[in-house]
């Protein structure tokens, strides 16, 4: 049976349904103010078009690299190391905090180190990583992991350890281990806390991928950007960073509708 809703109600929703579609506009007006003002400056002579570009002309370079097909296969590497990487930070990130979680002894040895390694700058590792393990996908892959897999389990683990102690309580007066208490309530009660960390974790990847491609790729974004910054086809520059920013707000989106069908 639908419940009916009161007219303030009603005109809550609608006022909410008003402000959404306000914000909605108002952030495409603010995008095109920006790219007419920015279009402008480059046809005025504002702005040196060929240190700044224009949107026009990284038009006319994305659709050159969209013809020759060029374009699809340094995205998409992209977009496949960033996936890698965040499966795996995830699946660390969670085993880490688990492992932390069930021994503090452990815990507590561990602490300083991962607050160190989550401190420390990762492109001072990524020279170090080509030595390693050579210049391929696999170093791009572990320079990304290493942005994000140490704050992710700090941050998991701290909210593992603010798991309501009660429920704890309840299982093992129920008989249960610690294995029931990770399966039953840590983490299925950490489930919105994931996922929070999965919306930081998919941007901070995406960062770490550029930071490999800047030192060991033949291909990618971050391939592009050097390489167009080295030759002075800065609109070349330009349109990678554009289509890291549209790729950045897609992959969060991405966790973001997960987010509201999980919670």
């Amino acid at each position: 049976m639908k419940t009916q809703m009161t007219l303030a109600q009603q005109e809550f929703v609608v006022k909410q349904k008003k402000r959404k579609r306000l914000v909605c506009i108002c952030r495409f007006l603010l995008l095109a103010v920006i790219l007419a003002a920015w279009e402008g400056s480059a046809k005025l002579g504002l702005i040196n078009d060929f240190i700044f570009s224009s949107p026009s002309r990284i038009i006319l370079c994305f659709y050159g690299m969209v013809l020759d097909g060029s374009i699809f296969l340094h995205t998409g590497i992209t977009i496949l190391e960033t996936l890698l990487s965040f499966l795996l930070v995830v699946l660390l990130g969670i085993a880490g905090a688990v492992l932390l979680w069930s021994s503090q002894t452990l815990s507590e040895i561990l602490d300083p180190y991962l607050v160190m390694l989550n401190s420390l700058p990762k492109s001072a590792l990524a020279p170090i990583l080509i030595v390693w393990l050579g210049n391929n996908m696999r170093t791009i892959i572990v320079a990304a992991v290493s942005v994000a897999v140490f704050g992710s389990t700090l941050t998991l683990h701290n909210g593992f350890t603010s798991v309501d102690p009660d429920q704890i309580k309840l299982i093992y007066s129920l008989g249960g281990g610690r294995f029931d208490v990770l399966k039953k309530v840590l983490l299925p009660g950490s489930v919105p806390l994931i996922i929070s960390n999965m919306k930081v974790n998919i941007g901070l990847c995406l960062v770490g991928v550029i930071i490999g491609e800047f030192l060991s790729a033949q291909a990618g974004l971050g391939y592009l950007i050097i390489y167009g910054s080295q030759v002075f086809k800065l609109d070349l520059v330009m349109m990678a960073i554009v289509i890291l920013c549209i790729l950045s707000a897609v992959l969060y989106q991405g966790i973001a509708i997960l987010e509201k069908q999980k919670l």
